[in-house]
């Protein structure tokens, strides 16, 4: 057991507004991991819109270290869906995922990559891709505007940075995660259990 002293979060605090900085080597890591996160430079539809837009001058997401969009999944340590995920694109989106390294994180950007939006009732959508990727940030709107985008990167790097375990790490399958195939009238798994489970409704007795 260990006989160093502890300090306090209020004795640390004191000490910053004396210009000294007690770290560890895990924070230090963890605060540069989260101001150096890279996203796919990928797409899915209206929603890519407004990403490209976080990244012009007028919002410029370069200020929060995001700048670096990267073409290669292997480059990239943030998935951004953006935009409505269909049945025959989602096998894609997790290919993309599977091949990018670990740590990484998801944000799921709008309602459609959420839930299915507005199309949530056609044959054809994924209705969330959580359903088969851990996600780590959701951002509301159809579509959210970039500054909810940059909201949504602030929050990841608080997470990142107070070394919170992320999504894909308390999944019950962190690293690759199964891709689906088309089958007769879905896609087969329709879901990834080990991901993903639909909500139990209790309803109550009159």
């Amino acid at each position: 057991m260990s006989d160093a002293p502890v300090i306090t979060d209020s004795e640390r605090d004191e000490l910053r507004r004396h210009g000294i900085m007690l770290t560890s080597l895990g924070e230090l890591a963890a605060w540069g991991r989260s101001k150096s996160v890279w996203p796919l430079q990928f797409g899915l539809a209206c929603c890519a819109i407004e990403m490209i837009s976080a990244s012009m001058a007028r919002f410029d997401i370069a200020r929060f270290g995001s700048e670096v969009f990267r073409p290669s999944p292997r480059q990239a340590d943030l998935l951004i869906v953006s935009g409505t995920v269909t049945k025959k694109m989602a096998p894609q989106v997790i290919r993309l995922w599977n091949q990018m390294p670990d740590p990484k994180y998801c944000i799921a950007m709008g309602a459609c990559a959420i839930s299915g939006g507005p199309f949530k009732q056609g044959y054809n959508v994924l209705k969330g891709i959580d359903r088969f990727i851990p996600v780590d940030i959701y951002i509301p709107g159809c579509p959210p505007r970039p500054e909810a985008l940059l909201h949504g990167l602030i929050q990841l790097q608080e997470k990142i940075k107070s070394g919170a375990p992320t999504a894909g790490a308390q999944s019950a399958r962190p690293g690759e995660c199964v891709i689906p195939e088309f089958g007769a009238h879905d896609l087969e798994p329709s879901k990834d259990p080990a991901i993903w489970q639909p909500p139990v409704i209790t309803r109550g007795t009159s």
